[in-house]
């Protein structure tokens, strides 16, 4: 069976080794747990997608240590930044064009060229991509069923899919994250979600958007 260790500085220790050796590991995050690969390790996006029993062409997000990471990943635009500045780390998903200089998996993308990326309000993940670089990570379920909302839940319903639990009790819930497009002059909210659209909307028009 899958172990799981509890989300201390030990236990991101070994999630980022088990990471790096291209396993996979759920983390706990701000909403949800999350399942998660290292970016540059070969396979292991695939592995993922496996154990999720996720469609190859459904793109998946990109969890962050801080903004300056993300300028490393996707190539931001003013209002990316702004948007990042204001309400990371926090429940906002960006929409960004890929750098030409940086091409991401297809796999990870879903062929296109845009990347979701997240600075997410959870130390654990913020850790791990700090050690490891940019994390791509689904959310705990198998694809269709209800999010796992508790490291036990995640052991009984994954078993051997899955290489390492890291348990930091159950996850808060709530809303999902609001996701913005910033990845053109026009930005859009895609999805409204635990940052209120108007609050979105009110910092681009500030910086006259």
């Amino acid at each position: 069976m899958t172990r799981r260790i509890a989300d201390d500085d030990r236990g991101r220790a070994e999630a980022i080794d088990v990471l790096r050796r291209g396993g996979i590991v759920a983390i706990p995050t701000d909403t949800v747990y999350g399942l998660a690969a290292a970016l540059d390790v070969p396979g292991a996006i695939d592995r993922l997608f496996d154990a999720k029993g996720r469609p190859p062409d459904r793109a998946i997000a990109v969890l962050l240590a801080d903004l300056e990471q993300a300028e490393s990943l996707g190539a931001l635009s003013p209002a990316a930044r702004t948007l990042g500045a204001a309400f990371w780390p926090g429940g906002l998903t960006l929409v960004v064009a890929q750098r030409a200089e940086r091409p991401l998996p297809a796999e990870l993308t879903g062929g296109r060229a845009t990347i979701g990326i997240r600075v997410p309000d959870h130390p654990a993940p913020r850790a791990i991509a700090a050690a490891l670089g940019p994390l791509p990570t689904t959310s705990a379920n198998l694809s269709g069923e209800p999010e796992l909302r508790d490291a036990a839940e995640i052991e009984a319903r994954f078993g051997d899919r899955i290489d390492l639990i890291l348990d930091g009790g159950p996850a808060p819930g709530g809303r999902p994250s609001t996701v913005v497009d910033v990845s053109s002059d026009l930005p859009r909210v895609l999805r409204e979600g635990a940052v209120p659209a108007e609050a979105v909307e009110s910092r681009l028009r500030d910086m006259g958007r």
